[in-house]
């Protein structure tokens, strides 16, 4: 508001009677006791702002249209509506006149009610109809309207002090509704799925440890398309309106503000590459009606490019797009006080106008990068799409974290058994150098790769041990959706129904030796809310569109798996503890690489591994590990000390409360050989010699 009223001073009194061409979207300057409307469409012949009273989404109360000669600078439309003309209304949108050639790339339509894609806050009427939107023609009453701003009082944030983890950060994928929205989550019922049930939620996280919450898409979607994940955008400001308990901006700030107050970072997942209007045969909500061939990519023949495998892709290298993205994290980075960001298909940011990349200098991620440097921002890479893939040092966003999924598939196999993994697992334990280099001309850190092992994406942790095969016959597509590349094993049984002790009881190991080999890795460690109390989804590894209890948490399990909640915690703890696994930089001298003896089996049989961690350049402990993939015990002769140097941290092997100790409670070893269960992860400590480091790098 403050910038448009120096802009209204600087340009004189022009903009009072015609509009100022900036900000984009709505504004109210309370200077002028007006509304000042920008819109950006280079091949638009004709716009009409409308205004609505919100008992009468059907007829406008003001009708203001445009003139080319006095409310155009440039692309941008733009006009000026003094309050009292308004006639009380607190909704707008737009009809926006062109040509509708497909075979030419415009898709106008000046019958449709257009929603700005500025608005920052979306209302749907009573009769909103998708289906409406998808055919020509009018769509008075039914169509998403943008609300008017209000005149601003402000949030109290208080002391609000944003945190900032570095050793000691622990991802945790989260799902707003799914978190809380069953009737055992503990949540007031009122508040069930919203950002005020993740408030009441907040001590749980903090017993658990995470400090950090990876909330997935919160920017508004279709509420009648059907998609639970949210990754479907149709407004890139407005909170999702069903994730409210009461009025969304001011709610999502205060679960923020909650979550600082714990000491937990919020990041979101954000969706810049595609939108909810889908191919050509989607709906027309927004960006189609209002300038098809400035928002999104076309071949040559016009048809949308689908890079995202979501029906169209956006034109990231266009300035309408570029600065809607812009603005959209400005917003949720200055107004809403996230503190990180992970980019959906991020390759498609890299794109250029004719489709292909820009690995040099794309400028939308020059530009969201200069905005995260001065805001401090984390960024977050999901460094490929449909059509390529950019992991590691290809992405050319040179200081973002980008999910390591070269950590996932690796670690995945190793644990499944697979011979000939013991290279692959030193590189993901060690940071992924060879994706991340850091030599002089790269200078990558290890924290950049995101490690992880499941996601909302694909098989969460309990159902990756439990199946050997997909089963997502409830999503509607016969099973063919989702991915067939799984790299689970299910223990011997599939499924869930009458399984055997034996394979219940390697199940539960094997999802330690998941977690154990994730939380002792250098880079950031991410996993999916429900995992450390064995959460199941049946064997579904797509539930895109489940909004119901196959992907709402079920909290009784967190009862019924205590004992895996608290090794989680426990593992967690120790990483924190121990600022020797997750360093700025990799671990070079400090480790050394060793077999069931001393030299490490590469050979293709290999299944078996270990390595001492030297942590007195940071001031702290050795951590000594060893790692047996294979189906029976191994003896390792552990290469460094004495045995009584050496207390257990973990054996995954050892039934509860012997797979992980209570902080300064490890048992001592007796001697230098241990034998390492089947399919099993050992952890010792050996606590420094003095007291005198101080915790950081040298």
């Amino acid at each position: 508001m403050a910038a448009l009223e120096e802009l209204i001073r600087g340009f004189g009194k022009w903009d009072e009677v015609e509009g100022s061409p900036g900000p984009m979207g709505a504004t109210w300057v309370e200077s002028l006791r007006a509304y000042n409307f920008a819109l950006y469409s280079r091949r638009a012949t004709g716009v009409t702002l409308l205004l609505y009273a919100k008992d009468d989404p059907f007829t406008p109360v003001y009708e203001y249209r445009l003139n080319a000669r006095r409310n155009k600078s440039g692309r941008i439309w733009h006009c000026c509506v003094r309050e009292t003309d308004a006639n009380g209304a607190t909704l707008y949108a737009y009809r926006v006149e062109g040509p509708y050639e497909p075979e030419s790339g415009n898709r106008f339509d000046r019958e449709k009610i257009l929603l700005d894609p500025f608005a920052h806050s979306v209302y749907f009427p009573p009769g909103y109809d998708r289906e409406l939107a998808k055919q020509r023609g009018p769509n008075e009453g039914r169509a998403p309207l943008g609300v008017l701003p209000q005149r601003e009082n402000g949030f109290d944030w208080g002391w609000d002090a944003p945190p900032r983890h570095s050793h000691d950060l622990v991802v945790y994928e989260l799902h707003v509704k799914g978190f809380t929205a069953r009737g055992n989550s503990g949540v007031s019922p009122g508040k069930r799925g919203t950002f005020a049930g993740l408030i009441e939620k907040i001590p749980y996280l903090r017993q658990l440890g995470v400090t950090a919450v990876e909330l997935m898409p919160v920017h508004q979607f279709d509420p009648q398309e059907g998609i639970y994940w949210g990754y479907m955008t149709l407004n890139f400001f407005a909170p999702h309106l069903a994730y409210a308990y009461d009025e969304p901006i001011d709610e999502f700030r205060r679960m923020v503000k909650a979550f600082h107050a714990a000491r937990i970072e919020v990041w979101l997942d954000v969706v810049y590459n595609h939108t909810s209007e889908g191919s050509a045969d989607g709906p027309t909500y927004s960006y189609r009606g209002i300038d098809n061939r400035s928002y999104y990519l076309l071949d040559a023949d016009r048809r949308y490019r689908d890079d995202s495998g979501c029906g169209n892709t956006l034109r990231c290298d266009h300035p309408a797009v570029r600065s809607l993205v812009l603005e959209s994290l400005r917003f949720w980075s200055d107004q809403m006080r996230v503190d990180g960001f992970r980019f959906d298909l991020a390759s498609i940011l890299t794109r250029k106008s004719d489709g292909s990349l820009d690995l040099d200098n794309p400028p939308l991620i020059a530009d969201i990068g200069f905005l995260a440097a001065r805001n401090g921002a984390r960024l977050i890479a999901e460094a490929w799409d449909i059509q390529t893939s950019l992991l590691g040092r290809a992405f050319p966003g040179i200081n973002w974290r980008q999910w390591n999924g070269e950590f996932r598939d690796e670690i995945r196999d190793f644990v499944r058994g697979k011979p000939g993994m013991v290279g692959a697992l030193i590189q993901r334990l060690y940071g992924s150098d060879d994706l991340f280099p850091d030599s002089p001309e790269d200078a990558y850190r290890p924290y950049q790769s995101v490690n992880f092992v499941t996601a909302h994406d694909g098989f969460c942790l309990y159902d990756l041990v439990s199946y050997d095969r997909k089963h997502n016959e409830a999503n509607g597509h016969g099973n063919r959706d989702g991915t067939n590349d799984n790299r689970s094993w299910n223990c011997g049984w599939e499924g869930d129904e009458n399984v055997p002790d034996c394979v219940m009881a390697l199940r539960r190991r094997q999802i330690k030796n998941f977690f154990t080999l994730l939380m002792l890795a250098n880079g950031t460690p991410m996993f999916c809310a429900g995992d450390e109390f064995m959460n199941t989804q049946r064997g579904n590894n797509n539930p895109y569109n489940q909004d119901n209890e196959t992907t709402w948490l079920n909290w009784d399990l967190l009862e019924q798996n205590g004992d895996m909640f608290r090794f989680f915690r426990h593992m967690i703890a120790f990483r924190k503890a121990h600022p020797s696994i997750a360093r700025s930089h990799y671990w070079r001298e400090d480790v050394s690489w060793y077999g069931m003896g001393r030299e490490v089996d590469f050979s293709p049989r290999g299944q078996t591994m270990a390595y001492c961690l030297h942590g007195e350049r940071l001031g702290d402990g050795d951590i000594y590990v060893m790692v047996n993939g294979g189906a029976r015990s191994a003896r390792f002769r552990i290469q460094e000390g004495e045995a009584e140097e050496w207390g257990r941290v973990v054996d995954t092997s050892l039934p509860c409360p012997q797979d992980i100790a209570e902080p300064g409670e490890e048992p001592t070893l007796g001697s230098l050989d241990y034998a390492v269960g089947g399919r099993s992860v050992v952890a010792l400590y050996r606590p420094a010699r003095h007291d005198g480091g101080r915790v950081g790098e040298p």
